[in-house]
């Protein structure tokens, strides 16, 4: 051979490329296309199997597609085998047979043997599809196609007949093989996807389906015929789940904390002269949140690394196949196929790096959803263990703004976070082939590039400042609207609603302003990289043309050099974006490490000895040990007892180990139970509430369901034991809340029960009930150690111990008569306090327990509307009149009865369906202001027809004729292409600060607008819709519109007018593409349309799903020490991880969705590229061909975005449509400045009803009060009590007759003039974070001497007083710094402020010690002796020295005379007297 072997394949060019028919050499056919498979697979062969046998998914058995694909390896084997042996027999008769001809069928013989082995491997590896197969194939069969080609075009010369037909069956073969390859094998057996009935099909798709992501399609489809719904969405994937990833953050985080304290152990202490260094110590010592971050998504994450590198270099093709295309454009001698061959080739490249792209968005995505997962997760988890005082500096809003908007700024920022090294490598690069094009000019470009840097620093800072800034006023926002909407009914008895409402807004507007400051940032930012591309491009083309009149600017230079600053464009868009999500970040990864540092509660603060199977009776049960030793045998009833404050809960809390323990022990042995001052209820049915996630057992259930007296309520409640209790027990009154706090720890059957005064909101005799049957040496835990905590003297005698409590000490301990017998304090405050108690003792000790407990059970006025609604449903739904006293019956017997649509209460947050209304958009605009709108429009309009002249002209330029090597009006041409770029710029800033503002301006209206309908709604919708519904709004989705949809408006607006742009610029090239462009358009619709269906609705689902991850987490803080008490952490754990799970559920396809839009949508480039080979003006379309398909990609996917999140705004705007109460205040009100002045009350033939389609809940009720009466109200369950009070207040409106005060009809009234002018003290004290003034006195009507005053009489001032801040004193979130007796004061303390003439106490003194009741009682007997009282009553005692008592039985009234005349009618007042022993 002439030439080295080598060469000779490669070097004829004339048969290559230089010819109007291209062919490759047989010698280049034979050893490089033939050996490029086999290469491949050998060298991925032993990755691949030691990947499989790493991770075996199980064992697949033999089917029908393995066993044709093992066929076809063995038959393709055979084939190689067959040409071997055809070469040696050839040779052996005398044929001269180069040693390719054995070498290469040889080796494709052996790698089609290793395709069939792998096959079979991978089978037994449980693999459904191979990536690494289908490429073989894939290769091998581009490799053979070429030589496939070339037989056909020489098969009319002298043809090797067997050859032939082996390669043609062989050929036929690998075409088999790559179709079967597409295809996915039968799940694994045992796999996740076999027992799953809804599983991903992720996991199951073919190689093929998953790169293109077509796997989606079916749920598509599904979602485009009818709008998708719960059951639709897919199991989430195993590594995805909760249970996997929050494991897996709080391990690393662990770890990162125990670095630091080892780090610390090992430490030498710090000497005074180095007091400086502290705090460099300090920041040095904290654990490292990014690390566990790193350590835990860091290896999964690094795969997007890979395919970003990969995408970046294919983005650089894409420039050089247009030079390329430019060349031949331009040199008429070359072949047609030339232009075909990169227009292919330029196809071929968008679609890889789309594939490749989509990739690595998969890979950010799930990363993100997994972070938030974790995130979410790990707050929670931390949250159940921090201590009370950590508890105290994260607010229940931090927290809540922690799980959603911290996570989501992780979420957005992993998507670009690739952008840090991302950017200067696709910089670089561009920069490296500018320098190619246009010479040292480029460094003008870098030097501008490099001068920008500077200055986005400095906004940066800036900007991260303001995150700050607005994150904690965010934080204020969500804590305060959470207080509001666990307060709401206190602010509508007090007509507090606008005072709360301008808080909110105040704080609103701190948070807008902040906004606004960082908007106008962001327009500066915006302008300067925006700007950035053009300026390098301006600067680098005047130096370009100026430091040498030689220098022509050709088409070529111009346009190539203008799709690479381009290019340049993205980074350098995308860099303040990914430096804004950066510092967002940060700031959040800070506030959560912050909150993940927190102390939590030390365990060993309660010893717990093991329990020995043969320990005596006297051995301890509890032992507290300090400057008093407190030994509790085990079966002990232990009472403790103490003035308001003087820290009994504190007591019970150091026995939980939720305080910090100083000095001393405390020593449980068993379970424990515990029972708190305030019952938690969660949002279940009443019976979940009892079980507490123990397992059912009926006998013992119904045993403690009687023994709580809780077998009338189940009569009375419309599910029974399946009604559903709304959050916080809205639905039940006070005492059955107790009650059911008593029944779940009762049925929870533990060692110790530490019991806090849970008989203070209950009746007397109820009270008596539940001591006898449950607490008291008879009750169903005898034998069980019990730490009561009570102000009830009369239990006192039956107790074995009694612990007496001052100022947080144990001053006496011992039994009742050991304490009677030292005369001491306790004895003296016995004598004086327990006359009226000890009658009672003596005349109820009959066996009346049973009838008591059906006829005695009372309502306070705690008592919500949507249990009345529950009443009457039961009432409607059954007799069809209102609640007959029934005798207690068998809990199975009462359930029968019960309907089962009766027991719901809340509504879920509901997903709407179909588009979102044109009306939601208008709404927005509107709320922009439509002048703003339009001007913004016209903006984009200016920048992009800027944009398109400036590349006009650049055009122009180039076709300047050159004239001795110079082409003249140089300086004319840079100076209007500099002043079109410098107007590009204007507008850029000019739209981009209008759309921020208007943004501001729509969530600034949009969120006041919420906020006075939420409060403007009647109580019956908070108590049918859970707070996290509210929360969701209130956080996330006003995030949304705050943040989230002005920018989407942006990329919108930009990406819709660079799509005009290209195409009219195509279009004037040429005209023949407006053929392509309506279907192309069309198509695209379509595309959009068919997305967005199930986009949209995924989105909403989403956002549905998300509320019950707030709502239980809510409720969880509340219960905080209830679910430790009882050990339930893990149970409420995996709880929550459900929930997060179902919501990642809803997430997890929409963010499939769009990389399955992305890559059906690259098609359309080649039928662009196809008529635009041989235009005329080439050169121009040059910067746009590359952008059609990428801007119209773009436009689909931001039309989509801004549609799926405009349903935050539909969300936001829900509530507009509810149904409201009255007016607050009338416009033309003639209602007397100091309207009541006597308090005369006047009900004339009053009714009310709960619903329209229900009776009425109470009826006919006339009566007639005058000013200055103390009327008591009582009456037995149901009797309508509450009903009363509630319609007195127009928290129901009247269905029939009027309530006239002072001879004003109330109903004409408006809601804040009547509800301000009368004053009620409820059973539940709630309190708002703020100073102890701010709680007495939101609007600040009263002088600090009044306030005093107040204080006084609320026998509050000497407590006040000794506080540092006195009434500046900071009262923590729901007043939890306060005992739940102070905060009952506080009540009666608002109540002596306003003085008003009317007063309603609903037994307000239940948690106070019966010193402090006798107080207060004589304070409202003086303070408010000529003002006309109304007392609903448990205790009879307190109402018997009242002017009359109003006696309501069945909704009517029964009975209205004074005390004395109504027991000498023994009617039903005589009866109740009787049987609390008053008579």
């Amino acid at each position: 051979m002439k030439y080295p072997f080598v060469l000779a394949c490669f070097q004829d060019w004339n048969r290559t490329w230089q010819t109007l028919n291209p062919d490759l050499t047989p010698c280049f056919q034979n050893t490089v296309l033939v050996w490029i498979p086999c290469f491949y697979l050998c060298l991925f062969a032993p990755l691949y199997i030691l990947y499989l046998k790493r991770n075996d998914r199980g064992y697949i058995c033999m089917t029908h597609l393995n066993r044709a694909k093992t066929a076809i390896g063995f038959t393709l084997w055979l084939i190689c085998w067959a040409d071997v042996f055809y070469s040696f027999w050839e040779r052996s008769h005398g044929a001269t047979i180069a040693p390719v001809y054995l070498v290469s069928p040889t080796m494709l013989g052996v790698t089609m043997l290793l395709a069939t082995f792998l096959i079979q491997y991978e089978r037994k590896k449980g693999v459904q599809s191979s990536g690494v197969m289908l490429n073989f194939w894939l290769i091998t069969i581009v490799c053979a196609t070429v030589t496939f080609r070339s037989k056909i075009l020489h098969s009319v010369l002298n043809v090797n007949v067997f050859k032939y037909t082996t390669f043609y069956i062989y050929y036929t073969m690998l075409l088999i093989s790559l179709i079967l390859a597409c295809f996915s094998d039968r799940p694994p057996l045992f796999s996740q996807a076999v027992r799953d009935s809804n599983p991903c099909p992720e996991s199951g798709a073919s190689f093929l389906s998953r790169i293109t992501f077509w796997w989606i399609t079916g749920l598509m489809v599904t979602g485009y015929k009818r709008p998708l719904e719960e059951k639709d969405l897919w199991s989430l994937n195993t590594e995805d789940k909760s249970q996997r990833v929050v494991p897996q953050l709080v391990c690393r985080w662990d770890q990162e904390c125990n670095k630091v304290k080892r780090s610390e152990k090992d430490g030498q202490p710090i000497e005074e002269s180095e007091i400086l260094l502290t705090k460099t110590l300090q920041k040095t010592g904290d654990p490292s949140l990014f690390c566990a971050l790193c350590r835990t998504f860091g290896p999964y994450f690094l795969v997007s690394s890979l395919y970003k590198i990969i995408h970046d270099i294919l983005m650089f093709v894409g420039p050089e196949i247009l030079r390329l295309l430019i060349q031949f454009v331009n040199d008429s001698s070359a072949p047609d196929w030339h232009g075909y061959f990169y227009t292919t080739l330029l196809f071929v490249c968008t679609c890889v790096q789309t594939l490749i792209l989509q990739k690595y968005f998969h890979v950010c995505f799930v990363t993100g959803m997994r972070l938030r997962t974790a995130i979410v997760g790990a707050v929670y988890r931390k949250a159940l263990v921090i201590t009370n005082a950590a508890r105290r500096t994260s607010t229940v809003g931090e927290i809540v703004n922690l799980m959603s908007v911290d996570a989501q700024r992780f979420m957005d920022l992993i998507t670009y976070i690739n952008m840090i090294w991302s950017a200067p490598l696709q910089v670089i690069l561009a920069l490296y082939f500018l320098w190619q094009n246009l010479g040292p000019s480029v460094l003008a470009g870098i030097a501008v590039m490099v001068l920008m840097v500077p200055l986005n620093a400095v906004i940066a800072m800036k900007t991260k400042t303001y995150q700050v800034a607005q994150m904690k006023s965010k934080d204020n926002r969500i804590k305060l609207m959470n207080e509001v909407l666990n307060g709401i009914k206190v602010l509508k008895l007090y007509a507090w609603e606008l005072a709360f409402k301008d808080k909110v807004s105040a704080i609103r507007e701190s948070e807008l302003r902040v906004l606004k400051k960082t908007a106008y940032l962001g327009a500066v930012s915006t302008f300067t990289w925006v700007c950035a591309p053009f300026l390098v491009a301006l600067s680098t083309f005047a130096v370009y043309v100026l430091v040498d009149e030689h220098n022509i600017l050709d088409a070529q230079k111009a346009f190539v050099s203008l799709a690479l600053f381009n290019i340049l464009r993205f980074p350098l868009n995308m860099l303040p974006m990914v430096i804004s999500s950066m510092v967002q970040a940060s700031v959040s990864m800070k506030r959560l490490r912050v909150f993940l540092s927190h102390e939590e509660l030390d365990e060993d603060n309660v010893e717990r000895p093991a329990i020995s199977s043969c320990e005596s009776s006297d051995s301890q049960a509890v032992k507290i040990c300090n400057k008093t030793n407190v030994p509790c045998s085990v079966g002990a009833l232990v009472a403790v007892v103490g003035h308001v404050g003087s820290g009994k809960s504190s007591l019970l809390s150091a026995l939980l180990g939720e305080m910090q323990k100083q000095e001393g022990y405390v020593s449980i042995k068993g379970s424990v139970a515990y029972v708190p001052q305030q019952a938690w209820i969660q949002n279940a049915t009443l019976k979940d509430n009892i079980l507490f996630g123990r397992d059912a057992k009926d006998s013992w259930y119904q045993k403690v369901v009687e023994a709580c007296a809780l077998l009338p309520d189940l009569e009375i409640l419309p599910g029974g034991d399946s009604t559903e209790i709304g959050e916080k027990g809205v639905n039940l009154s006070g005492g059955q809340k107790q009650r059911v706090s008593v029944a779940r720890a009762v049925y929870c059957s533990c060692a110790v029960y530490l019991l806090d005064d849970p008989l203070s909101a209950v009746d007397a005799h109820v009270g008596k009930h539940i001591f006898e049957k449950v607490i008291g040496p008879q009750g169903l835990l005898q034998g069980r150690t019990r730490v009561l905590v009570t102000h009830g003297l009369s239990f006192l005698p039956q107790v074995d111990l009694i612990l007496v409590m001052v100022d947080g000490e144990i001053t006496e301990m011992g039994s009742y008569t050991e304490l009677l017998g030292r005369q001491g304090a306790f004895a003296e405050f016995l004598h004086t306090y327990t006359n009226t108690e000890q009658e009672e003792v003596e005349e109820s000790v009959a066996g009346e327990a049973g009838l008591l407990i059906s006829e005695l059970l009372s309502y306070t006025c705690s008592i919500s509307v949507s249990r009345r609604q529950s009443l009457n449903s039961l009432n409607t739904a059954g007799t069809g009149k209102t609640p007959q006293k029934t005798e207690p019956n068998d809990v199975a017997a009462s359930k029968k009865t019960k309907s089962a649509d009766a027991a719901r209460l809340t509504e879920a947050d509901k997903a709407n369906t179909g588009r979102v209304k044109l009306s939601v958009f208008w709404e927005y605009m509107k709320a922009i202001g439509l002048p703003l709108s339009i001007f913004s429009v016209f903006l984009f309009f200016c920048h992009h027809l800027s944009s398109l002249g400036s590349n006009y002209w650049l055009s122009l330029w180039t076709d300047d004729p050159v004239i001795n090597n110079t082409q003249p009006n140089r300086e004319m041409r840079l100076g209007v292409y500099g002043a079109l770029g410098i107007s590009q710029g204007i507008a850029v800033f000019c739209y981009s600060v209008a759309v921020s503002v208007g943004g501001i301006l729509a969530s600034r209206y949009l969120h006041q607008t919420m906020l006075y309908n939420v409060l403007r709604s009647p109580m019956s919708f908070f108590e049918r819709t859970p707070s996290g519904n509210l929360v969701n709004r209130f956080a996330k989705e006003t995030d949304t519109i705050d943040s989230v949809i002005p920018s989407i408006i942006k990329m919108f607006m930009g990406s819709m007018f660079n799509v005009l742009g290209s195409c009219a610029v195509i279009l004037i090239a040429t005209p023949l593409v407006a053929i392509i462009i309506p279907p192309l358009g069309l198509f695209y619709f379509f595309v959009q349309r068919f997305y967005v269906a199930s986009s949209r609705q995924l989105k909403r689902l989403e956002s549905v799903s998300r509320s019950p991850v707030y709502t239980h987490f809510n409720e969880t803080l509340l219960g905080t020490s209830v679910i430790r008490a009882f050990g339930e952490q893990q149970r409420f754990i995996t709880e929550s991880d459900g929930r997060v799970d179902h919501n990642q559920k809803a997430y997890f396809p929409s963010i499939c969705f769009v990389f399955w839009k992305a890559d059906d949508l690259c098609v359309s480039l080649c039928l662009c590229g196809q008529s635009e080979s041989r235009c005329p003006l080439m050169s121009l379309l040059v910067p746009y061909f590359p952008q059609v398909t990428a801007s119209l990609n773009w436009l689909v996917r931001m039309s989509s975005e801004l549609e799926t999140n405009i349903v935050a705004v539909e969300k936001v705007k829900e509530y507009g449509d509810t149904e409201k109460e009255a007016e607050w205040r009338l416009e033309h009100s003639t209602l007397p400045a100091g309207w009541p002045t006597a308090g005369h009350i006047e009900i004339h033939n009053f009714g009310l009803r709960y619903r329209e389609d229900l009776e009425l809940a109470i009826s006919d009720i006339s009566v007639n009060i005058e000013g200055g009466e103390k009327v008591g109200i009582v009456g037995r369950t149901g009797a309508g009590k509450s009903s009363l009070t509630l319609g007195l207040f127009r928290i129901i409106e009247a269905a029939q007759g009027e309530i006239r005060i002072d001879g004003v009809n109330v109903a004409e009234l408006g809601l804040h003039e009547l509800r301000s002018r009368i004053t009620i003290i409820p059973q539940d004290p709630v309190l708002f974070s703020g100073s102890l003034r701010m709680n007495l006195d939101p609007f600040d009507g009263y002088t600090d001497e009044d306030v005093w005053r107040a204080l006084e009489l609320a026998h509050l001032k000497n407590f006040v007083s000794g506080l540092p801040d006195k009434l500046n004193h900071e009262c923590s979130e729901g007043g939890e710094n306060l005992s739940l007796g102070q905060r009952q004061l506080v009540c009666l303390a608002r109540a002596l402020l306003r003085k008003t003439k009317i007063l309603v106490l609903d037994e307000a003194t239940a948690a106070v010690d019966l010193e402090t009741d006798n107080l207060i009682q004589s304070t409202i007997r003086t303070q408010f002796e000529d003002c006309t009282v109304l007392t609903i009553a448990h205790r009879l005692n307190t109402i018997m020295d009242y002017t009359r008592v109003l006696v309501l039985d069945k909704g009517q009234m029964a009975e209205f005379d004074s005390p004395s005349n109504l027991i000498a009618k023994k009617g039903i007042f005589y009866k109740m007297a009787k049987d609390s022993g008053l008579v």
